[in-house]
């Protein structure tokens, strides 16, 4: 008998449907054929999706648990990403909620090279929660942006990312950003002392983001950031492999484009493939999350399966400075808080309103 992992749908159904519904999923994801045309046993016995169990999830919808070969995966991420959702993810009474992943999965994926683990000992940061804010708005020539990434290192902020729309555009090309805002962080912190990182947004092919990777390791670097759902699963995992010492940031976008359960999508799958620090909307901000779906999310991060290294959850979008204690309360000191533009409206007093942030987090009693 194979090895199998266990795919679990969230199914909308009628009770006396529902167990047909079931053996359909499975058999969608992993022959796509009738059995009937099948004439290998060995097919029907390690390959065919198996239906292990059918559990009410209320009004009118289902958890539904199946089986399928990791044989069939191939080690490959995007066949991985495939094989649980490719076809059934066409049909909109779906939703991939949850994987169970045998420890030989996670031995041949990884998780992430560089995590919440390495990010305390390089910043020197051991108990308390991180800071971080973003480059914004796109169209600011390389000057202004220079000039804004050393400022929000002059007010000590741990981490300064690029905002996750610049690319390699004509007002800020890829290679001459990286040196430029790498360069500008790196007179804050002889000016401070404090080892505040910049995190590039890589984008493009596997070749371009190649590319960019090494010239941030050229420029002292050792952090980056990608959107796996626009990049691919498989690009995200062999830029892990290829670049084992730096930290990769997993962006959403487009992450809600799938019917996947975001806890799994952002907070289990990306950390799988690689991804070190995993970004993903608050609740209470502009995006809708539930405190559940964050909880879960923040826990699948920190606490992985198999023995992974943890990642560190990233709350963003809409965050405010007179949500920090909130924040911090809700997901502990094992968090990295991202507070864009709260912080951008202060223009001319950006510096202090930074300070002010590092502060927050540095100062706070959890309750």
């Amino acid at each position: 008998m194979s090895v199998r992992l266990t795919a679990t749908y969230r199914v909308r159904g009628d009770a006396g449907a529902i167990e047909a519904r079931a053996r359909g999923i499975a058999v969608e994801q992993s022959v796509e054929m009738p059995l009937e045309a099948i004439d290998d046993d060995a097919v029907m016995a390690n390959i065919v999706g198996v239906v292990e169990s059918i559990e009410p999830a209320g009004e009118g919808v289902f958890d539904v648990r199946i089986g399928l070969a990791v044989e069939s995966l191939g080690h490959d991420s995007g066949q991985m990403m495939n094989m649980l959702f490719g076809n059934t993810s066409l049909q909109d009474d779906v939703v991939l909620w949850d994987v169970d992943l045998p420890a030989s999965l996670v031995a041949a994926f990884g998780g992430p090279r560089q995590g919440l683990a390495a990010l305390r000992q390089r910043l020197g940061v051991p108990e308390r929660a991180f800071t971080c804010s973003a480059l914004k708005p796109q169209g600011m020539t390389q000057p202004r942006m220079e000039a804004l990434a050393e400022r929000f290192a002059l007010g000590g902020l741990d981490f300064i990312k690029d905002d996750h729309g610049l690319a390699d555009q004509s007002y800020s090309p890829a290679a001459e950003r990286i040196r430029g805002c790498a360069a500008a962080v790196a007179r804050a912190v002889r000016n401070t002392g404090h080892p505040t990182r910049y995190i590039p947004s890589l984008s493009g092919d596997l070749s371009h983001m190649r590319a960019q990777l090494t010239a941030a390791r050229e420029a002292g670097l050792d952090c980056a950031m990608l959107a796996p759902m626009i990049a691919g699963f498989s690009t995200l995992h062999t830029l892990a492999r290829e670049f084992p010492d730096f930290v990769l940031f997993a962006h959403p976008a487009l992450g809600g484009a799938a019917r996947i359960a975001p806890d799994l999508l952002i907070g289990k799958l990306f950390p799988l493939f690689g991804a070190g620090a995993v970004i993903f909307p608050n609740y209470g901000g502009r995006f809708g999350y539930s405190t559940a779906t964050c909880q879960r999310l923040a826990g699948n991060a920190r606490d992985p399966a198999g023995g992974m290294q943890a990642s560190i959850p990233i709350p963003a979008g809409g965050m405010t400075l007179a949500r920090t204690g909130e924040i911090l309360d809700f997901y502990g000191p094992d968090t990295m808080l991202l507070i864009g533009g709260n912080l951008l409206m202060a223009r001319e007093r950006i510096t202090a309103e930074a300070a002010q942030f590092a502060r927050a987090v540095a100062d706070h009693t959890y309750r």
